[in-house]
């Protein structure tokens, strides 16, 4: 039995577009992947800020006044840490960062308000720390919203939204973004 040219190179064409689909339903589930670690990251920065406010919430119970609103700035930003789901989106991210920008108000304005707590090398390494850790959270964030475009792309581009349409039937990842933060800014990209 002979196989005639035309069959080889159908045989051919068919294993190459074959490969060609399994290659992208890999790469679309590779970027769910990296997606989802990249979100994991961003969740243990935010956790690490925990332990940071154990130290932080020991030191602010020695100053009565400030205690009250200071605490409860600790427990809004505990809270919104822990609500934090486990699946990569980036709007559930906005409370959490809220909730650190106003601890960080709060401390400042309990400095500014005790000398002593000024001084206090131990509040200056808690702020330090928390500073550094929501830097972490920044840098995580950025790292998150690349691996969120980058799988965005590959299930909505052509020929990934095909292979996507057909066989993943993965949805858009919401990437991060602060309203809080573009509010500050004149500009209006139209997006």
């Amino acid at each position: 039995m002979t196989v005639d040219l035309p069959t080889i190179i159908g045989i051919a064409v068919t294993a190459l577009v074959l490969m060609s689909i399994i290659g992208l339903y890999n790469s679309i589930i590779g970027g769910l992947n990296r997606a989802q670690r990249a979100w994991a990251d961003v969740l243990t920065y935010e956790r690490q800020k925990n332990k940071v406010l154990d130290g932080l919430q020991q030191h602010v119970n020695h100053y009565q006044e400030y205690e009250q609103s200071l605490m409860s700035e600790i427990t809004r930003l505990r809270s919104a840490i822990a609500e934090l789901p486990s699946t990569a989106n980036g709007d559930s991210l906005v409370n959490a960062e809220n909730a650190t920008r106003s601890l960080l108000n709060g401390m400042r304005v309990a400095v500014e308000a005790y000398p002593d707590l000024k001084a206090s090398a131990v509040l200056n390494n808690l702020m330090r720390e928390i500073a550094e850790q929501q830097e972490n959270v920044g840098a995580a964030i950025a790292i998150f919203n690349g691996e969120v475009e980058r799988f965005n792309n590959r299930i909505q581009m052509f020929p990934g939204s095909m292979v996507n349409a057909v066989l993943n039937r993965q949805l858009p990842i919401v990437p991060f973004t602060d309203a809080q933060a573009a509010s500050g800014f004149s500009y209006r990209p139209n997006l």
